[in-house]
């Protein structure tokens, strides 16, 4: 049985996501959908990429990824389908498929041109079910699409290196549940940079001196327990990604605060790292 999963900024309070599985179990009914989010930032297509990213290595080989987000057909946002490291990902040409590519290279890319043949009254998620059913069925993407090789870019969502190297400048590019703040410097280009240099990261009024492998690596377990600083402690790390996070170890933002309120982070706000 195969996998489409959905990615959206629809939201649950609206009828939207569910007339789009039903739209799907219209076309075939031995599928299995997989909510990954519909609480993606209305057109936040930085936030989208990070969690489709997250998210489908997890999925078995050729599963069919849906994203819904700023996704209406117009001249300059046509619609594509794409096959990438053995998934296939359905959505709109604006520049989240080169941020979930990022520097690796598509299987295939075809720009879908099957809105001719409903005279242009079809709608994007339409066109999106009729693709993904398509692939289910083990269809081809050529029979679908015309054959494509550059896909739009967003250039603005890498970090910037100063010309002697001893600055990153990186934003925040998502923000968790628990409030802990993503940023778009990863650890390749940090290793890159730093050269085992001393550094400091700053995020406004906030540094850090150190970058830990995990939550349990800040805490040491050699103290007793009552004597430790657990709770409220500030830490920075390398994400399961490979994306720089910043945090606050056991957090919670509706009582002691998170990373995102207590350092007053949100999204695209500048992170820096002076070496």
């Amino acid at each position: 049985m195969s996998i489409i999963t959905l990615t959206t900024d629809y939201g649950n309070k609206d009828y939207s996501v569910s007339v789009l599985k039903a739209k799907i179990y219209n076309e075939i009914s031995d599928i299995k959908i997989i909510d990954i989010s519909h609480n993606i930032s209305p057109f936040n297509l930085t936030e989208a990429a990070y969690i489709i990213k997250s998210a489908y290595k997890h999925f078995p080989k050729n599963s069919i990824h849906i994203i819904g987000i700023e996704s209406e057909f117009t001249p300059e946002n046509t619609h594509i389908a794409m096959k990438f490291d053995d998934n296939y990902f359905i959505g709109a040409d604006n520049g989240i498929f080169s941020m979930i590519i990022g520097d690796f290279k598509a299987d295939s890319i075809v720009e879908i041109n099957i809105h001719k043949n409903y005279n242009n009254t079809i709608t994007a998620n339409d066109v999106f079910v009729k693709i993904a059913t398509h692939i289910s069925r083990d269809g081809k993407l050529e029979v679908v699409g015309k054959k494509i090789d550059a896909i739009k870019e967003i250039k603005d969502i890498k970090p910037v290196i100063n010309s002697d190297s001893s600055q990153i400048i990186g934003s925040v590019i998502y923000i968790d549940n628990y409030g802990n703040v993503v940023t778009n410097i990863t650890q390749k280009t940090f290793n890159k940079i730093s050269k085992s240099r001393s550094f400091t990261i700053h995020a406004r009024n906030v540094k850090f001196n150190k970058i830990y492998n995990s939550y349990s690596d800040a805490i040491d377990y050699s103290i007793p327990k009552e004597k430790r600083e657990e709770d409220g402690k500030k830490i920075a790390l390398f994400n399961n990604l490979g994306y720089l996070e910043l945090s606050i170890y056991k957090s919670n933002s509706e009582t002691v605060g998170s990373a995102s309120t207590l350092f007053g982070l949100n999204y695209r706000d500048q992170i820096s790292i002076h070496f």
